[in-house]
């Protein structure tokens, strides 16, 4: 992907809402290997929902800064899965981490529901080959200012 001129702010940097635009469209690319495609929704009412996600910003990103965003599987139940995302710029440094906790909906509700047994075993596949993975450093983080 690429850092597009309407993303920069005054500063002259990715304004910080672009990189939640970043992780979504990498969210989006993983989302049909995992059964979450464009017609997912009209064809089972159903849907999903991110209940939490932690932005971590690394270094500065700029207009036409090519970069890769990775996504890795981190765990997962019948009704929700933990991801964690990078954003690195092509010339090997990395700019943001993102991490999320999404939730399966069922949108007559809407309401927290279980994956249908297809979704389940996509993410079994998923999860099996993120399993050889390095934990991430950043997994986890937590925000505030420590006291003495």
């Amino acid at each position: 992907m690429t850092v597009k001129p309407e993303w920069i702010d005054f500063n002259g940097h990715l304004n910080m809402a672009y990189y939640n635009v970043l992780f979504d469209q990498c969210a989006d690319e993983i989302y049909g290997d995992l059964g979450f495609g464009p017609d997912y929704h009209t064809k089972t009412g159903n849907t999903t929902y991110v209940a939490e996600f932690h932005l971590a910003y690394v270094r500065e990103l700029h207009v036409n800064d090519p970069v890769t965003v990775t996504f890795h599987l981190v765990d997962f139940d019948a009704k929700r899965f933990h991801s964690y995302s990078e954003i690195w710029h092509t010339d090997g440094w990395l700019a943001a981490t993102g991490e999320a906790m999404t939730l399966h909906v069922d949108q007559s509700g809407p309401c927290v529901a279980p994956m249908p047994a297809d979704i389940l075993a996509n993410l079994s596949r998923v999860g099996a080959a993120h399993s050889v993975l390095p934990r991430p450093k950043r997994l986890g983080a937590s925000i505030g200012i420590p006291k003495p």
